[in-house]
């Protein structure tokens, strides 16, 4: 018997989503930051065994939004819960349950779909901390499994694997099993140059960046030639951002182009060029053009 669905994870931002699913399908599509809400479009990930499928929905997380940029997010986070077999709400132990998450859990308790409480990062809080945070979610829960894991790491990764496994319907293979994302080429190469900035930049900048993909190209050498737009929205976060004498923003091209090459397994030329767009999060134009309004 073949057995495929939908996952989605959800939870609040910065508590380990990319990180788990790029873990789950081995290749890192999603990006990855310790800085919260990098996530901004659901990347679909493919992870195919011999007796199964599993597409991976890797939300944005839910919070607040304070722009619509913000409020596409969490349309986002929102939308992917529907139609999905089953739902991983991702915590961590140093995460009190707050109104958020309650508001999380009402509106999964309406839709009834097989929900997992999956305890991330436990290799940074001690048991009895743990203990507590998975009795205070199943007291306001009733969740199909409860399992402790650390994505970073690996522990207990295996077990949470298996019981999704064993929680998928019987259903068809929905893509062909060497495929391991729905995505274009073009829109990971623009997140991993957007993670560069995000791990190189300070707390100030970051969220308010995007990265426009101008031109890809590819000789007959097989070699890539790629520009692209590091969007801002202050002429004081494009000082930051280009750095004294150009270094950090060489950095980041530096950095980004490694990636970029080891992903599309070629060489790759990467230009970078820093333009402000003055609360272009709040222009629904732009974030058309960007790729995050429909």
């Amino acid at each position: 018997m073949f057995k495929s669905g939908f996952v989605t994870i959800i939870g609040r931002p910065n508590v380990g989503k990319s990180t788990l699913t790029n873990l789950l399908i081995g290749e890192k599509l999603s990006i990855v930051s310790n800085k919260p809400q990098t996530t901004r479009n659901n990347i679909q990930t493919i992870l195919t065994g011999e007796d199964y499928q599993m597409i991976f929905v890797d939300t944005p997380g839910i919070h607040k939004p304070k722009h619509k940029l913000g409020e596409y997010m969490v349309d986002l986070a929102r939308d992917s819960v529907k139609d999905v077999d089953l739902v991983l709400f991702l915590t961590t132990a140093d995460v009190e349950l707050g109104r958020g998450d309650m508001y999380i859990l009402e509106q999964l308790k309406e839709m009834g779909r097989p929900v997992f409480l999956v305890v991330n990062k436990i290799d940074e809080s001690n048991p009895k901390r743990i203990a507590e945070t998975l009795k205070n979610y199943s007291d306001v829960y009733d969740f199909k499994e409860i399992i402790p894991i650390s994505a970073m790491n690996g522990k207990n990764v295996d077990t949470l694997l298996d019981l999704m496994v064993k929680n998928m319907p019987e259903g068809p293979m929905y893509y062909p099993k060497e495929m391991i994302a729905d995505v274009q080429e073009r829109f990971i190469v623009t997140e991993i140059i957007r993670e560069k900035a995000l791990r190189f930049l300070k707390e100030e900048v970051p969220h308010g960046i995007a990265v426009e993909i101008l031109s890809m190209k590819q000789n007959e050498h097989g070699k890539y030639k790629i520009d692209a737009n590091l969007i801002c929205e202050k002429k004081s976060h494009k000082g930051i951002i280009i750095g004294k004498d150009g270094t950090m923003l060489g950095k980041i091209t530096r950095y980004a182009t490694e990636d970029i090459r080891k992903f599309l397994n070629s060489k790759a030329d990467l230009k970078i060029w820093v333009k402000v767009r003055k609360e272009w999060r709040d222009d629904n134009n732009l974030l058309r053009e960007l790729g995050y309004k429909k």
